[in-house]
């Protein structure tokens, strides 16, 4: 009969504690998202009862003071657009980097890895300068931003990936007379799926969450993220209409949530392919 490890009951105790503290910040904004506005700032951490329950009224009122579901459909938009685009081009990138393998692919590869490790604050004043002269201030064009700053962590997994996928296989649709993107898209792509799946919902949280970017690049008279348009609750001499920013932050964080739960097997699964060779 096989020990149980020694003090595995604390270490669960432990972990359990690590994780409701992780999730008590997301209930508490749930909590607040029914109670008046006064309320909040007395006691955050009441129970919205009598007088301090007001419903739905916070909800109503964040909608409708944030535009919320145009900001809603500019952040899908952006968050979709930028993900496809990252899974894409990275994948097609990683692959080519391992199977040519030469001083040039070595080179690209290095550069990557660099993008993995420079702070965005080095580069954020220029880059709205930027992107205003080349037009990239629009949701469209930010996706393409955010494919420069999201390939290098995909480009690292997806390397990583390629190298564990025999090339025989890859010979072998060639000599079927498979064409190279046929041989990529048939082939290669459905033994990458785990890993696909994990960057999609890292990229995915990164991008839905993100709050600079869209700030500094947007041309915010017309177009507004959801976390960007959260800020305009706040009025004049520092006064924030902390009712409806709790009910805004629910309908935000509800959705990425939903996204992950789905997801969120494939995570350590693709990780852990991409890092077996490296």
């Amino acid at each position: 009969m096989q020990e149980k490890p020694k003090h595995g009951a604390l270490w669960t105790i432990f972990f359990s504690m690590i994780s409701i503290a992780w999730v008590f910040p997301i209930f508490l904004v749930l909590l607040n998202s029914f109670k008046g506005k006064a309320y909040i700032s007395r006691n955050a951490f009441a129970f919205p009862v009598g007088d301090t329950f007001v419903g739905l009224e916070n909800y109503k009122r964040g909608i409708e003071s944030t535009n919320f579901f145009a900001s809603f459909g500019w952040t899908v938009l952006i968050t979709v657009g930028s993900v496809c685009l990252i899974l894409v081009c990275t994948s097609m990138c990683a692959w080519w980097i391992v199977r040519v393998n030469n001083w040039a692919a070595k080179l690209l590869y290095t550069l990557f890895l660099f993008n993995m490790i420079v702070p965005f604050q080095m580069v954020m004043f220029t880059l709205s300068k930027l992107a205003d002269m080349l037009k990239l201030n629009t949701p469209w064009g930010l996706c393409f931003i955010y494919l420069g700053f999201g390939a290098g962590l995909a480009v690292f997994i997806f390397t990583g990936v390629v190298k564990g996928i025999p090339q025989s296989l890859e010979e072998s649709a060639m000599i079927d007379g498979a064409s190279v993107p046929r041989i990529f898209f048939q082939v290669v792509v459905p033994i990458m799926k785990p890993s696909i799946v994990s960057v999609a919902i890292l990229e995915a949280m990164w991008v839905w969450n993100d709050y600079l970017l869209p700030y500094l690049t947007l041309d915010l008279g017309k177009y507004k993220t959801i976390s960007v348009a959260v800020q305009y609750l706040k009025g004049g001499y520092g006064s924030v209409d902390m009712g409806a920013m709790m009910a805004c932050l629910v309908l935000a964080i509800i959705p990425i949530i939903v996204f992950y739960l789905i997801c969120q097997k494939y995570i350590v699964k693709g990780v852990m392919a991409g890092a077996v060779k490296g």
